[in-house]
């Protein structure tokens, strides 16, 4: 049984050979290989090489196009910085006052330099992969965007002094998420996660308002398409998980800090993944933390549950730890 076939059938409810890893990758896999981060941020080319060095040393059943939060922003005017070897920093918001809206020119057919570059990433990586792993592409949910190109602080006031402007901006956003997803799955893209971590923030009032109605749409274009939607929202999302559930994701990540079997019993019906502490188990704990906690999230997880940290694994994670969770799951075997 290949990668993408076991994803497919924990989906499905199907018998699988072992549990799938979908750790997320970024940061550690570029310095597995002494790749310096703003070569991994802004070379394709580095990316597909970073993803297949992870494929094959941690035993993963994914390759991702994911990298930073920025690129549909970047290519909608935001200003990055990349240094040489340290995380992307925006220097200015692109909307910092209602009005600017209308001047920013929202890419639904002509991508800009970095979107463009993560659909090379897929097309490089499903090259190599074929239908054997699943290829995962990346896009934003609309909130998030929103808060990448206004800030955090001016979204959650936005909230309450002008939600029908703040519903126009997540509109616009929706339609480049949507049009991105879809050329990523042209691309050769078997699964479309949508990041949108600013949404653990608001209540369940307000996901429902500010959030759910986006990512379902996006979700609904990704199926229609044919590829999976993964839904990762990070940090504790306990008071959102039922709302989660209706985003249409087929496979949503649960982070650290939520109970695995709570989530699975109120998203029934779905895939559950997660949800390994990424700093005190993988990369504070010991190769036996590890093991042992992959263990339990089975038990919590049942069967159908994805291992996964509950977000990005770390950087100088021990690689002891990411082979301890393969063995883990090896040893766990077949799961119907």
């Amino acid at each position: 049984m290949n990668s993408l076939q076991r994803i497919k059938n924990v989906i499905a409810g199907e018998p699988v050979d072992r549990t799938p890893n979908l750790d997320i990758f970024m940061i550690r896999a570029a310095h597995h290989l002494g790749i310096p981060l703003s070569k991994y941020y802004l070379d394709y080319r580095v990316l597909c090489e970073v993803n297949m060095a992870a494929l094959r040393d941690f035993e993963l059943d994914v390759v991702q196009a994911i990298s930073d939060p920025y690129r549909e922003a970047c290519d909608m005017g935001l200003e990055v910085d990349f240094p040489y070897d340290q995380m992307p920093m925006h220097r200015s918001l692109v909307i910092r006052e209602p009005e600017a809206l209308a001047k920013i020119q929202f890419p639904v057919q002509n991508f800009g330099p970095r979107m463009t570059d993560r659909l090379e990433g897929i097309r490089a990586m499903r090259e190599q992969v074929g239908d054997e792993v699943a290829v995962m592409g990346w896009v934003e949910g609309a909130f998030a965007e929103a808060a990448d190109l206004r800030g955090m602080t001016a979204i959650m006031k936005d909230v309450y002094q002008r939600p029908e402007w703040l519903k126009e901006l997540l509109e616009k956003c929706a339609e480049v998420e949507i049009a991105f997803a879809s050329a990523q799955i042209d691309a050769g893209a078997h699964m479309i996660g949508l990041g949108d971590a600013a949404a653990s923030l608001i209540s369940p009032r307000m996901y429902r308002e500010f959030a759910l109605p986006y990512q379902q749409r996006i979700f609904e274009a990704v199926k229609a398409r044919g590829a999976i939607p993964r839904l990762h929202i990070c940090g504790k999302t306990s008071h959102i998980h039922k709302e989660m559930a209706q985003s249409g994701a087929q496979i949503i990540d649960v982070d650290w800090m939520n109970d695995l079997q709570k989530a699975r019993e109120e998203m029934e019906g779905l895939v559950v993944c997660g949800n390994l502490d990424p700093v005190t188990v993988f990369l504070q704990g010991t190769p036996e933390d590890v093991y042992q906690g992959v263990l339990a999230n089975a038990k919590a997880g049942g069967s159908r549950w994805i291992s996964a940290g509950g977000c990005e694994i770390p950087d100088e994670t021990p690689i002891e730890n990411l082979k301890a969770q393969s063995q883990a799951l090896r040893d766990l075997g077949a799961r119907v």
